[in-house]
């Protein structure tokens, strides 16, 4: 398929049933964070999925991909983003499987319906105001900063837009594990699986990712830790799967 692409972007190959993405280096370009938590969501044949800040639509175009999942909709706030997503479904001949929705996480449950989603995900932005230097230039800092939404927005939100037993997943930072499990289970989400991601297996842990039920009872299930590299510049035989490779 044809697709036209704006000054600046680029198509790029997922290794994934032949799909791209595109994607403008100079906003904001998917990381392994979100390729990751594509492998680490369930989604179950005949269900539908909302994928909070998808930003140009990695995470619900790979578990198209990957599951069998009834529908997907992603949720993006950022114009641009939401409409390079748009042309990216289009190009991938996903229309009718993937709708791309600009709006507000903070607005969503005026967007969708309650309770109307199976699973939800979610790759939010990291830092607060006071971790890190907020980047420059604005559609970074905003993928990558809370500056227009905050955690305690993406969870309220999709505790809201889940059905009960609806599952959440997230992929976010270890140094605010203490208050993403506050928060999860502030607002009945309770925390069911959780996988530390480290670069090296000598370094410190730098992604966490979690599952959450929306009702469910306490239990967590700590799975063993997901190692990035083997050696510098040399994935893991297990991202090499994740990826497709």
């Amino acid at each position: 398929m044809t697709i036209e692409l704006h000054p600046g972007e680029r198509l790029d190959e997922l290794n994934r049933n032949g799909y791209k993405i595109i994607q403008d280096e100079k906003k904001f370009c998917f990381g392994m964070d979100a390729v990751l938590l594509s492998g680490f969501a369930s989604v179950k044949e005949g269900e539908s999925v909302l994928d909070l800040g998808t930003g140009t639509g990695i995470i619900p175009i790979l578990l198209e991909a990957k599951t069998k999942g009834k529908h997907f909709t992603g949720l993006e706030i950022q114009k641009e983003s939401a409409d390079m997503a748009r042309r990216s479904v289009a190009y991938n001949h996903l229309e009718e499987k993937i709708s791309i929705v600009c709006g507000d996480i903070k607005e969503a449950d005026k967007i969708f319906p309650a309770a109307s989603f199976d699973v939800i995900t979610s790759n939010p932005p990291y830092m607060t105001g006071s971790h890190g230097l907020v980047n420059p230039d604005l559609p970074k800092a905003i993928a990558r900063h809370e500056v227009l939404c905050t955690l305690d927005d993406v969870v309220r939100q999709a505790a809201k837009l889940l059905r009960p037993g609806g599952r959440f997943f997230m992929v976010h930072r270890p140094f605010r594990l203490s208050e993403i499990m506050c928060t999860l289970t502030g607002y009945k989400l309770e925390p069911k699986r959780m996988r530390l991601v480290y670069p090296f297996a000598d370094k410190e842990p730098n992604m966490v990712l979690i599952e959450a039920h929306r009702g469910g009872r306490p239990r967590i299930t700590v799975e063993k830790p997901l190692i990035v590299y083997r050696e510098p510049g040399v994935y893991t035989d297990e991202i090499y799967d994740v990826y497709g490779y």
